[in-house]
């Protein structure tokens, strides 16, 4: 009797069904798409590097040396911690730029949310017209730091402006508030107080988060509206309250567009707007003390990380969240 096999499943002849091609591992797809991910990012990766991280490395080095523009890398001369050392001790311009501008964000920044949340409070209402209101209080922020804004504010505020001819009609002789040293710098508070669009908009945005249910239970208790906004407004508002917060002191500390317009690039009248950035302007690019101007830029950068820190560790004593904890 003859044996037969029976044939292999597994083993195809000729003429059977080529077999299946190998499926991409994981591995090697996700190998692919990272290599996309990183193709894509190129752009953004290319301007960190080329706008923001060489340039700052290279400012670092040039705050340690004496160069001056003109001079060629090869000649730059190191000197060390001096620069530093000129600046805290023996420049009387720098410290009287600090103060100017700790003066400008001390008054401006919370003048400026007092009103962007006033003027919130008002806009957070259902009533005809509203929306076209809340444009026109925003438009002045889309302007920001511009070169047109700025003098437009010095030709309203000189002597022959229009806001002498305001109070001229109410028998008020006015002066030229812009080149008075007395006044030149509140000229530029009230202008950055005027721009409050965009912390106002971010209010609108945290009071319309804020649940009805608790102002009728204080209504109920017997509060009325000042105490409604101090105990449940505010509380429910402090975390909106310390975004703006932070970023309005940090665009505050910067300012420098309308101090350079209104002076002339100067500071004056008698460094009056000698704002921070504008002696930092006029030292890397006016005398061409490029590495005395990197070293203030290093400090202004440090002391602006030491303030946002200062802000981020005493919030947890006063910035609460609905969900109930504390950061």
């Amino acid at each position: 009797m003859a044996l037969t096999t029976a044939p292999d499943p597994t083993r195809r002849g000729p003429g059977s069904a080529r077999a299946h091609p190998q499926r991409r591992g994981p591995g090697r797809f996700r190998h692919s798409e990272g290599l996309a991910g990183y193709v894509f990012l190129s752009p953004w990766l290319i301007g960190l590097m080329g706008v923001t991280a060489i340039p700052m490395l290279l400012s670092l080095y040039l705050s340690f040396t004496n160069y001056d523009i003109l001079t060629p890398f090869s000649e730059v001369e190191w000197v060390g911690l001096a620069n530093y050392e000129r600046m805290f001790t023996a420049d009387p311009s720098y410290w009287h730029a600090v103060r100017v501008t700790l003066t400008f964000a001390l008054i401006a920044v919370p003048l400026k949310l007092a009103a962007a949340l006033g003027v919130a409070l008002l806009l957070n209402r259902a009533w005809r017209g509203v929306g076209l209101f809340r444009g026109l209080f925003y438009l002045p922020s889309l302007l920001g730091g511009s070169v047109a804004l700025a003098i437009v504010w010095v030709n309203m505020f000189n002597r022959d402006g229009a806001f002498n001819s305001l109070l001229s009609l109410f028998g008020i002789t006015g002066k030229p508030w812009v080149n008075d040293p007395d006044w030149a710098l509140e000229t530029l508070m009230v202008l950055a107080i005027w721009q409050f669009g965009a912390p106002m908009v971010i209010f609108l945005a945290g009071l319309k988060q804020v649940p009805t249910e608790l102002y009728e239970a204080a209504s109920v208790d017997g509060a009325g509206r000042l105490r409604q906004f101090r105990d449940v407004t505010l509380p429910m508002l402090s975390p909106v309250i310390f975004f703006n917060l932070v970023l309005e002191t940090i665009n505050g500390f910067q300012g420098f567009t309308a101090a350079f317009v209104l002076s002339n690039g100067t500071g004056g009248p008698v460094d009056s707007t000698l704002m921070y950035t504008l002696n930092l302007y006029i030292t890397g690019f006016t005398d061409l003390n490029m590495g005395y101007a990197s070293a203030m830029a290093w400090v202004f950068l440090i002391a602006i990380a030491v303030i946002t820190a200062v802000f981020f560790s005493t919030g947890r004593f006063w910035v609460h969240y609905s969900d109930g904890e504390d950061r």
